[in-house]
């Protein structure tokens, strides 16, 4: 499993309220790999420090592991404390949604994309460059307020390979949505047999993968081999290969796996000059690949059975836990009305609304382009309003 693990909470709606936290990994198919769960009272840096303390008895500490979040400062301090060898990493979604909602400068994100998913320390200063020049305050807060080492993929200190976003967590969160409002027991129950229908069906898609590679680092993969015929390609010493032709040359170490055009190094995955290269020096390019995009690691990751936790009456539960005075959490006076369904838009995330047309009531036009030839009745009053 690749050492970059994404964290994030999201609200519960049931009687005690609270947050569910949840750290993810992914698979070497790109899938989510969830780590571990968590319910709190709130967001705050004792809260997040809690879980990952937990977290770290799971996964440890070392300066190969990636923390991915938003900017939240409760959880940039409680990272802080816990993991003092990791490299923590801001989520660029998150960023991007900060940049449109504080400058108002949605027509900038071409430029913040591909700066954020530049290789090359050169490509990624000539977006930079670009952004500047039209707007230099939102450079000015992307270098000094954010900081180059957190939301860019060529100036991020660690290992996050490809993963530049918590896209993975939201993903879980979202397959969550209909159940948030379920007791706490009852919806533990719920993940944990989501995590075991996932880790059997996965365990089975992996047993019976015939490449060498997971599916999707094979479709990847497989296109490169192409891209890579009728390369120049001149030996420099045992190791080193120069590669010419296509938009870039690039210089490979097949020793230390690199290349110059930073692909190889990060993502971990032969470029185009390295899989010129190998058959230059008649190595297999699979043997260039890292282990955690082989189908021996994907079988591994799922080698493991997630069983039910079983009826209370068959729990064994240590004798220090069963004396613990555990309090219910404060429940506070719900507002009266019926409670809100829908989630809060994150910062900068915006819905958007229908119109509605003045003369008939209905959604989806003008009054200027409506064709009824009535006014507003009873009849075309909408029963819902959408958001």
């Amino acid at each position: 499993m690749r050492k970059v693990v994404g964290i994030d909470g999201t609200f519960l709606k049931g009687q005690y309220r609270g947050v569910l936290l949840v750290a993810t990994a992914q698979d070497g198919n790109g899938q989510c790999y969830p780590l571990a769960w968590g319910i709190i009272d709130s967001e705050n840096e004792d809260a997040w420090t809690w879980f990952l303390t937990q977290l770290k008895e799971v996964i440890g500490d070392t300066d190969e592991l990636a923390l991915i979040s938003d900017r939240a400062p409760s959880i940039k301090k409680a990272i802080s404390t816990v993991f003092e060898k990791a490299h923590h990493g801001a989520c660029a979604w998150h960023v991007a949604q900060n940049i449109k909602n504080k400058f108002k400068c949605a027509d900038i994100m071409g430029s913040y994309w591909s700066a954020v998913n530049a290789y090359r320390c050169e490509d990624f200063a000539g977006y930079m460059t670009e952004i500047s020049h039209r707007y230099p305050r939102v450079a000015e807060y992307l270098e000094n307020e954010v900081g180059f080492e957190k939301w860019s993929r060529c100036h991020y200190p660690g290992l996050r390979y490809n993963i530049t976003t918590t896209n993975m967590v939201e993903s879980l969160n979202s397959m969550l949505v209909n159940v948030r409002d379920f007791p706490y027991v009852a919806l533990l129950d719920v993940i944990q047999e989501k995590m075991s229908k996932w880790w059997n069906d996965r365990r089975i898609v992996a047993m019976a993968i015939t490449a060498p590679l997971t599916p999707s680092r094979e479709s990847e993969f497989r296109p490169r081999f192409a891209q890579s015929n009728g390369r120049h390609t001149l030996q420099l010493n045992p190791v080193t290969y120069h590669v010419k032709g296509g938009e870039l040359e690039g210089v490979v170490d097949i020793f230390n796996k690199t290349c110059t055009c930073k692909e190889f190094d990060i993502d971990k995955l032969p470029c185009v000059h390295a899989i010129a290269a190998a058959h230059h020096a008649q190595v297999s390019v699979y043997s260039l690949v890292s282990p955690y995009y082989t189908k021996e690691y994907y079988v591994l990751a799922y080698g493991e059975t997630i069983y039910p936790v079983g009826s209370q009456s068959q729990w064994d539960v240590p004798n220090e836990v069963a004396t613990r005075v555990v309090l219910p959490r404060e429940v506070k006076e719900r507002k009266r009305g019926r409670p809100k369904t829908s989630r809060f838009p994150s910062v900068g995330e915006f819905r958007k609304r229908k119109n509605r047309c003045g003369k008939c009531g209905a959604y989806g036009h003008y009054k200027k382009k409506c064709n009824s030839q009535t006014g507003s009745t009873e009849e075309n009053q909408p029963t819902d309003v959408p958001v």
